[in-house]
């Protein structure tokens, strides 16, 4: 049984990590939160101490190994992305392997910086890239490779998931905190094509505002139309018809790639192999990074294939 500690507990993707951390069968000692509605943490971990604080955090993960020998395994980091990069820090101070969701920091800099901090360490940065073991993507990879077509792949990424007005008020609506809309709501997405699809060759930004942004990409093997937004307009007629808020669609070549279902259990399946000693670090996670970097300081162009949204 491993020792985990959890910061950002009452964010919206906490959930996952504390069910992947029982699943596993591993415990949590402590999590923290500068907010206190963390009611959740009773169904999975009502004996894990809980602080407002992270000073007291701290502490008491020192007091923790130093008075009862408990030794912190892991640190899973649900916090906004601005401050995983501190917290990852933090991990590999306390001689913890880190566990950091989404993006894993927002510029490439800091994974250089990263990289050296953990050669120094004994320990690991991972960080959840759960595409990458959706079964649906795991088999058009697959497919891909083993085509290997001569010709590059007409690929067109759409993807709305409506958000209110709260978005724009939160650290989410801070580009200097989020990193933007295609950061915070498509950066599993660029590494989801770079994984499949090889090297970044050209990267063209059509549209880049707070509720959407647009582009084109080119890697080694596909020609990406791509389209991220949060504005509920944005949705096609007939999903507003259904009363749906979010609308998901990849094509490849024409073809639509159903990968809708089976992203429940993604967190669990990511903690497996993390624990296997199997999980994405650092140098997986960096095209993605430099994707969404280039994405967010490019100038606009108007040159370059356009998605059909923008036309």
């Amino acid at each position: 049984m491993k020792n985990f500690a959890l910061i950002g507990i009452a964010g919206y993707v906490a959930p996952r990590h504390l069910r992947a951390i029982k699943d596993t069968g591993n415990t949590l000692v402590a999590a923290l939160d500068k907010f206190d509605s963390v009611g959740v943490i009773d169904s999975y971990f009502s004996k894990a101490d809980f602080f407002v604080e992270f000073e007291r955090f701290d502490r008491h993960i020192e007091k923790l190994k130093r008075q009862q020998n408990i030794q912190l395994d892991y640190v899973s980091i649900c916090t906004p992305n601005y401050l995983h990069d501190a917290h990852i820090r933090m991990a590999l101070r306390r001689n913890a392997d880190a566990i950091c969701e989404k993006p894993l920091v927002l510029n490439p800099w800091n994974i250089d910086a990263l990289e050296a901090i953990e050669k120094e360490s004994n320990n690991k940065i991972n960080t959840i890239l759960q595409l990458r073991l959706h079964p649906s993507i795991i088999a058009l990879k697959q497919k891909i490779d083993s085509e290997n077509k001569k010709e590059k792949y007409d690929v067109d990424l759409t993807y709305i998931t409506s958000r209110g007005n709260w978005y724009h008020i939160s650290w989410k609506g801070d580009e200097s905190k989020s990193g933007g809309i295609a950061t915070n709501i498509g950066v599993h997405f660029y590494d989801m094509l770079s994984w499949i699809f090889g090297e970044v060759q050209q990267n063209k930004v059509h549209v880049r505002q707070k509720d959407k942004a647009s582009g084109y990409l080119e890697f080694e093997k596909a020609r990406v139309r791509w389209y991220l937004s949060i504005d509920e307009n944005s949705l096609p007629k007939v999903i507003q018809q259904k009363q749906q808020r979010t609308y998901r669609s990849i094509t490849i070549d024409g073809k639509e790639i159903e990968f809708s279902d089976g992203f429940t259990d993604l967190h669990t399946k990511s903690y497996q192999e993390i624990l296997k000693g199997k999980g994405f670090g650092l140098v997986d996670v960096k095209p993605s990074i430099e994707i969404v970097h280039d994405i967010r300081n490019f100038d606009l162009v108007t040159d370059g294939e356009k998605h059909p949204l923008i036309k």
